[in-house]
């Protein structure tokens, strides 16, 4: 079940405390056992879930949201790849940072990770494409929209760029397995 509850917490919890756009979004968490798998560590997938809660926070924080709802526009995961180092057990607190890392034509890019006692946990890399009527919005148009327009982005980081370069080459459709005979 998605933590709607839980979001509107965290929503709710850092309403009025703006944000600049490149600064890190810095929110605290738990793991509760409805977040676990069968070997009792938060679940791969509600990791990801539970990276919402910091992301929506820092979206409304930056004035990404309202800006968002004035244009009538949307936003959508258009892709992500988390890396896992550390388990987070039943009842561990975690804290979670959430930071724009910049743009380019098509999509804005974003990174996450979760973080307990100094050490990092995981890490989740986000390019994320802001559509309206037409399709996608340029990330351009989206940050003048938000009040930046004479703001570039900053180079993306060579491990960002790198990524970039590597889901350019990934085939679209993705090839069909060829069902079992027998």
């Amino acid at each position: 079940m998605y933590p709607v509850i839980r979001l509107m917490k965290e929503r709710l919890k850092y309403r009025g405390q703006p944000l600049g756009l490149f600064d890190t979004h810095v929110s605290h968490h738990i793991c509760w056992p409805w977040d676990l798998d069968p070997w009792m560590e938060l679940n791969n997938g509600r990791t990801l879930t539970l990276y919402d809660l910091g992301r929506m926070p820092f979206s409304t924080r930056s004035g990404l949201i309202p800006t968002l709802r004035a244009q009538g526009w949307g936003m959508t995961v258009a892709g992500s790849t988390p890396r896992y180092r550390r388990r987070i057990r039943m009842f561990q607190r975690f804290e979670m940072r959430t930071r724009l890392i910049g743009w380019d034509n098509r999509f804005v890019y974003t990174e996450q990770s979760m973080w307990r006692g100094g050490e990092a946990l995981n890490h989740l890399l986000l390019r994320l494409a802001v559509t309206g009527p037409g399709g996608i919005v340029p990330p351009a148009r989206l940050a003048a929209a938000m009040g930046h327009s004479d703001q570039d982005s900053p180079a993306l980081p060579g491990w960002v760029q790198a990524w970039i370069d590597a889901e350019a080459q990934r085939p679209w459709p993705p090839m069909q397995a060829h069902a079992p005979t027998g």
